[in-house]
């Protein structure tokens, strides 16, 4: 009876421990520090205090150091072929803020509305994991688009958001006034709404469909109940109702799913998307808005020897690079169209590769 007691005595002093461990793990994971998206010094690093009225047309772009000329070839377009006032918020590194600035006082640009929002990538520590085949997609950049209503322009309703491969042909005007369904967050364009594009798709092997952006090997992939057929969107480019935004929740589903895939590599930089499209076809399967298709004629990018019909071309609205071969570089196709908006660098860095 005496052992029997000890034995009674010792579990529970075991389970006591046992429940104070989790208590302190959950207290610490509770109190890990949480970045801010935006560095709080950015003003005193040359960030224009420039504030944007009710009328400002608001897009996101965000401009690294390598492909700042890329950045300021997608605004120039914006600028020029719009009749509408626009506010640009430049999102960037450190070390690329003067130089940005530098880029736009000294040449034609010096004339747009803007602010250069300083983007702290400690904000993505243990949300991504390091993989070596697509480095370029890892940079912290691309992931801002999941943090918008953090970047200090919640005076806005709406937003449109631009990668720095696109080129604007039309008045933005028109994309930003698309009116979204009750209860959407953002308008994309699906990658399966526009038939002349889909001779390219084929003739490259690109993935139009989730099953090229996810691993339908592991369960939890399977138990989203997305079917891989389903048509994939391109979140390059597209137009975000910041309320609605918050209301979902939208940050948070997408940080959620980044944490997963560090956990449990549900995708990777190895597939079409890279890391950063994989997160956003899952919060927003069937929950999106459809952008006209000529709003984002895309795949440009995708080989150096597949072109358009340059009266296709001429009727876009946008033109997309995304892919490998980026107009900036050599080789690449319709090199004439970009280099149309391209605004050489007042400094010399930037340069173009051509043969």
């Amino acid at each position: 009876m005496a052992l029997l007691r000890k034995i009674n005595r010792g579990l529970l002093i075991l389970l006591i421990l046992v429940a104070f461990a989790l208590l302190y793990k959950k207290t610490r994971l509770q109190t890990l520090p949480k970045y801010s998206v935006l560095e709080k010094d950015g003003a005193k690093t040359g960030v224009e205090d420039e504030k944007a009225t009710d009328t400002d047309i608001p897009v996101v772009i965000c401009a690294s150091e390598e492909r700042i000329g890329a950045a300021i070839a997608t605004i120039n377009s914006v600028y020029s072929n719009s009749r509408a006032s626009i506010f640009f918020y430049i999102v960037t590194l450190r070390d690329a803020i003067k130089k940005i600035r530098e880029y736009i006082e000294k040449t034609k640009l010096r004339k747009i509305k803007y602010k250069i929002l300083e983007f702290n990538p400690m904000v993505l520590k243990g949300k991504v994991n390091p993989d070596s085949s697509r480095p370029e997609l890892l940079h912290p950049l691309n992931f801002v688009r999941f943090y918008l209503p953090l970047l200090g322009i919640e005076n806005h309703e709406r937003i449109v958001y631009l990668d720095d491969d696109v080129i604007v042909q039309g008045d933005i005007q028109e994309l930003y006034n698309i009116k979204l369904k009750a209860g959407h967050a953002a308008a994309f364009a699906s990658d399966c709404d526009l038939p002349p594009t889909h001779e390219m798709v084929r003739s490259v092997g690109m993935q139009t469909t989730y099953m090229g952006f996810l691993d339908y090997r592991k369960e939890e992939v399977r138990e989203l109940g997305i079917n891989p057929s389903d048509c994939s969107f391109n979140p390059g480019v597209f137009v975000a109702d910041i309320g609605e935004w918050k209301r979902q929740k939208i940050t948070k589903q997408l940080e959620k799913w980044m944490a997963k895939n560090v956990r449990e590599n549900l995708y990777s930089s190895a597939m079409a998307g890279g890391v950063a499209t994989p997160p956003m076809l899952i919060v927003f399967h069937d929950k999106y808005t459809t952008i006209d298709p000529m709003w984002h004629v895309r795949h440009l990018g995708w080989s150096p020897d597949s072109h358009y019909p340059r009266s296709f071309l001429k009727d876009a609205r946008l033109l997309h690079w995304n892919g490998h071969f980026k107009p900036w570089n050599y080789p690449c196709v319709h090199l004439d169209i970009w280099e149309k908006w391209f605004i050489p660098d007042p400094t010399g860095k930037f340069t173009l590769v051509r043969p």
